[in-house]
């Protein structure tokens, strides 16, 4: 588990699952964080919005071809996540999160997209803290930090908060057994 300042590239993982709300069982990319707030994006979100409907010369290398909802803050923001296709030449216009994965600029020339990155993930909307807020939800126990893998932004979403709690093991990985049924837990 992260401890320690919060940054971007790390990964919130919703405590507590089974309340409701919003980010029940969700899993945040924290894609900035500074003395404005902090912002990022839910992973595990598909919607039924096609790419090309935002982003049509993005449309082609992105897979799926469907936009992932980022969050319920600013609908009309797109984030588009990349991992480039050379690691140790990254494009210009990628701007690095942690380790492979980055932000991709709308503008980037439609052309060298497809030899640029080797995946790439498109987002609708944003998760948003307004500042300390974050902070107050971390020390409340709202949320699990880790590190972000290029697995948890480009591969299956589907059971990503599980995926995400064994892989960090420990007493924080038993969250991940957690069912509906409160007598199993």
């Amino acid at each position: 588990m992260e401890t320690g300042a919060i940054a971007a590239g790390q990964l919130l993982i919703a405590t507590e699952p089974g309340r409701g709300g919003y980010f029940d069982q969700s899993v945040v990319l924290v894609v900035e964080h500074n003395e404005t707030g902090s912002l990022g994006v839910c992973l595990h979100r598909p919607t039924e919005v096609p790419i090309h409907a935002l982003l049509p010369a993005f449309a082609a290398h992105a897979d799926p071809s469907i936009a992932y909802e980022g969050g319920p803050v600013n609908p009309e923001a797109v984030i588009i996540m990349g991992e480039p296709a050379t690691p140790e030449a990254p494009p210009p216009g990628w701007q690095r999160i942690r380790g492979e994965v980055g932000v991709i600029e709308p503008s980037f020339p439609e052309e060298l997209i497809g030899s640029s990155f080797g995946q790439l993930r498109v987002f609708v909307g944003l998760s948003g803290w307004a500042p300390g807020q974050l902070e107050s939800e971390l020390i409340r126990g709202s949320w699990f930090r880790g590190l972000v893998q290029p697995s948890d932004v480009f591969g299956d979403s589907t059971s990503l908060w599980r995926r995400v709690l064994r892989r960090m093991g420990g007493t924080t990985g038993r969250w991940s057994a957690w069912t509906e049924r409160p007598e199993l837990n």
